[in-house]
């Protein structure tokens, strides 16, 4: 179990210097064991009390860090073992397979598949982030040629190399310069030598056993041997397997903080099955159950996007709802004599809103009042979306510079503010929406400024 504040506490100077941001020794102690402050804020403590409280609060899923550059992905870092417990933390990156017997061509599709998966939903993008490259040729010139073209041509993607020769992954390491790829993998007949390789290098490390108790034993080797970072592959023979090894992990790193099976997982689907749909099934399954990293063999435009977005949907966190911008933004080309419609800031109803708008084709200016995340009725009920706070924010946010017309829309669930919200905006007619987004279109098509 982590240090409680006051175990902290102990290993403090106790100075109340202040020098940490936090008025108090014990101020800072709580916030270091709450996880809400680092340890090396201190200026005070030996590098050994930092390691030893570092090391002591550490999340029971060793954060492990790929990439590099403005392109870093982590994986790991899990507290919980339910999502409404707190949340989830790092998101499965998702990635493609390349490996050494496939012909340019088919390089080059793969490639542009990576490039061109690009989806925005509720202000987040949504792409994969991994390419992995399988040398099954034993050929190490096609291998170091391949890490590099993906390098110069896909810098943004991070890499996974796999092969069983310690020197073709050294080779590939070294022509990933800085980028920190994944070694895979340390197996029970090679991990020595694979170890030397990761301290070398400083790479991550993955092992694969051939059961999760041979994965353990391996990674507790490579502990003992001083590698802390790790990425575990169980080796299961079917999909029930390497389902329950995902959920044991879990919870022997959390439950029973066992070191071994404290690091977060690289996942295979098309291991199991030749059907596309079937191997995509099985990645939704593993971005719940708890997968720190899953490799696909290829990538279908019309099953990854829902993948992805589940990802999305499991990995916000619960207690902040996702929200945009205050402001006003301009849809469809807008002009002076266009239509005004304001309306709440949470994520969802802003993208339902805008897409309606932009699928009418009719010149719109859309407002967006800062609602701290809360859809229509709530904000209303909230204190947080009525009369004062719309009219406050229609005055201030310079939309009346923009038209010439003064017609405010404003939802149809808010119809009953209307006649306080003129008395508050006099100089404005406001007109009543539809109460529901897909009634914009026909709406909008019929209204006219003048």
């Amino acid at each position: 179990m982590g240090l409680t504040g006051i175990q902290i506490l102990q290993m403090l100077p106790k100075t109340n210097c202040k020098e940490c941001g936090f008025p108090t020794c014990l101020a800072f102690a709580m916030k270091v064991a709450a996880g809400q402050a680092d340890i090396a804020t201190c200026p005070h403590v030996s590098e050994e009390v930092k390691e030893k409280i570092s090391e002591a609060s550490a999340p029971p899923i060793r954060t492990i860090k790929l990439g590099s550059g403005d392109h870093i992905v982590t994986i790991g870092g899990e507290t919980v073992l339910f999502r409404h417990e707190k949340r989830f933390d790092n998101p499965p990156p998702v990635g493609i397979l390349l490996n050494t017997s496939m012909s340019p061509e088919e390089i080059a599709e793969r490639i542009a598949k990576f490039k061109k998966y690009r989806w925005e939903r509720v202000g987040v993008e949504l792409r994969p982030e991994v390419m992995a490259l399988e040398d099954n040729t034993h050929d190490q010139e096609a291998f170091v040629s391949l890490t590099k073209k993906i390098r110069q041509e896909v810098p943004e993607a991070v890499l996974v190399l796999m092969s069983k020769e310690k020197d073709l992954l050294a080779k590939g390491a070294e022509a990933c310069g800085e980028h920190k790829a994944l070694l895979y993998a340390a197996t029970m007949e090679n991990y020595k030598e694979m170890a030397e390789l990761a301290k070398g290098t400083g790479f991550p490390l993955a092992v694969r056993g051939n059961s999760i108790g041979e994965a353990a034993r391996i990674a507790e080797e490579l502990l003992k041997m001083g590698l802390k970072d790790l990425v575990l592959d169980t080796g299961p023979q079917g999909v029930r397997e390497l389902y329950e090894d995902q959920v044991i992990m879990r919870r022997a790193a959390i439950k029973k903080r066992y070191k071994p099976l404290g690091f977060p997982s690289i996942t295979f689907p098309y291991r199991f099955t030749d059907n596309i749909v079937l191997e995509y099934m099985i990645a939704s399954v593993l971005v719940a159950k708890y997968a720190g990293m899953i490799v696909l063999s290829d990538f279908r435009g019309d099953l990854l996007f829902p993948l992805l977005v589940e990802r999305m949907n499991i990995f916000t966190d619960p207690q902040r709802p996702l929200v945009v911008e205050e402001g006003i933004y301009p849809l469809n080309g807008p002009d002076e004599n266009a239509p005004v419609l304001v309306t709440c800031n949470f994520a969802l109803t802003y993208f339902i809103v805008s897409g309606e708008i932009e699928g009418s084709r009719v010149p719109s200016w859309l407002l967006i009042k800062d609602t701290e995340g809360l859809s229509v009725l709530t904000a209303w009920a909230a204190g947080k979306f009525g009369a004062d706070t719309i009219a406050e924010f229609v005055k201030k946010c310079g939309i009346a510079e923009k038209v010439k017309h003064r017609k405010l829309i404003i939802p149809g669930y808010l119809a009953g503010i209307k006649g306080e919200l003129e008395e508050e905006l006099p100089d404005w007619e406001i007109i009543i929406g539809p109460r529901e987004a897909s009634g914009l279109p026909a709406f909008l098509k019929e209204w006219k400024a003048a």
